[in-house]
């Protein structure tokens, strides 16, 4: 990796596995965190979605140059993996307790007290998106921004327990079979990556199925198990402290769930991108998509691009408000829609 100059050499390969990987006890389990880049620079921690790892949902954003020269030549980068969802990952003890996500929210507190780490960026993806937001809540002067991928707010919907119930008796009986695996990537991705008789599956799709089937499903079935038991937390957006992007593609399953959270959050802190022909993990399927938003959603840190910036990395994160202009749709792209023309009175 490169170091703090004015230009970044990426190494695409170390980005992927060449991280140092920690395995450590919180007073609720064992978690698994790698950690990228150089510790003195400020932390941008991420949580995957279901039955994912750092590897198969975030490696696509990673991979984009552009993005990845911007996050690592700013943040040291703290991959937080779901108990057992980490590379190589043995099976949870079935005598251990099943956690909550109220839980899940707790391990990461004493994550980032493992690390010394003051206040974070946060970034996850839907249910790694939830369990980020809840901790925002709960430990507000931890957070000092979110960037949110087709995130959860609400409680599940009838259909969505419903789906998440077959899901976990699947899982619970069978373990992660075709059927389990069809029901993650149609959660994952839109319909025109994922193929159909007449279009091929795409690559990302490919290795997304051969990473599911490396998981050990009694340990996503407790991921799920805490997903699915989630509160409505709804109610608590309005009080966050720190500004909030979020994207969401227009083909994900939870769409309708990021436009009812972004209609609840502070309008003059948060910012809505909606990604067209994407489903949820954007950060695999349009990570380019993301660039633009990221790089004006930093700028009101005092963070830029190697070849924009003229002061050092390590300095810490500004708490400078993000102007109202960079959250236009003119300053974040053409994909930025304005929020109050897709927001229904009934959500």
């Amino acid at each position: 990796m490169g170091d703090s100059s004015d230009s970044v050499s990426v190494d695409m390969e170390g980005i992927s596995f060449g991280g140092r990987e920690h395995r450590i006890e919180t007073s609720l389990g064992f978690v698994s965190v790698a950690v990228y880049g150089d510790p003195d620079k400020p932390a941008l921690v991420t949580y995957p979605d279901l039955a994912l790892n750092h590897v198969s949902c975030f490696q696509g954003l990673f991979f984009c140059p552009e993005a990845c020269s911007l996050l690592l030549h700013n943040f040291c980068i703290y991959h937080i993996s779901p108990p057992g969802h980490e590379l190589g990952a043995a099976e949870i003890s079935p005598e251990k307790p099943l956690l909550s996500a109220d839980d899940l929210a707790d391990q990461i507190v004493e994550v980032l007290n493992f690390f010394g780490l003051g206040a974070v960026m946060c970034m996850g993806v839907t249910a790694g998106a939830y369990v980020l937001t809840l901790f925002a809540m709960k430990y507000r002067q931890r957070v000092l921004g979110l960037i949110l991928i087709s995130p959860l707010c609400k409680a599940p919907s009838w259909t969505e327990w419903l789906y998440n119930k077959v899901m976990s008796n699947l899982l619970y009986f069978y373990g992660m079979c075709g059927v389990v695996t069809e029901l993650l990537l149609k959660r994952y991705f839109s319909k025109e990556v994922h193929g159909s008789a007449q279009i091929s599956e795409s690559v990302i799709v490919q290795t997304c199925r051969r990473s599911l089937e490396e998981r050990q499903s009694s340990n996503v079935w407790r991921f799920l198990e805490a997903i699915n038991g989630r509160p409505d937390i709804t109610e608590g957006l309005r009080k966050l402290q720190c500004r909030s992007l979020i994207f969401v593609g227009d083909n994900s399953p939870f769409h309708s769930e990021a436009l009812h959270m972004t209609s609840n959050l502070d309008r003059r802190y948060s910012a809505l991108v909606e990604v067209q022909a994407c489903g949820s993990m954007v950060t695999e399927e349009q990570p380019h998509a993301m660039l633009i938003p990221l790089e004006y959603f930093l700028m009101g840190y005092g963070l830029y691009r190697p070849s924009q910036s003229s002061v050092s990395p390590r300095s810490p994160l500004s708490p400078s408000c993000i102007a109202p202009e960079l959250l236009s749709p003119e300053s974040m792209g053409l994909k930025l829609k304005p929020i109050k023309t897709r927001i229904s009175l009934q959500v």
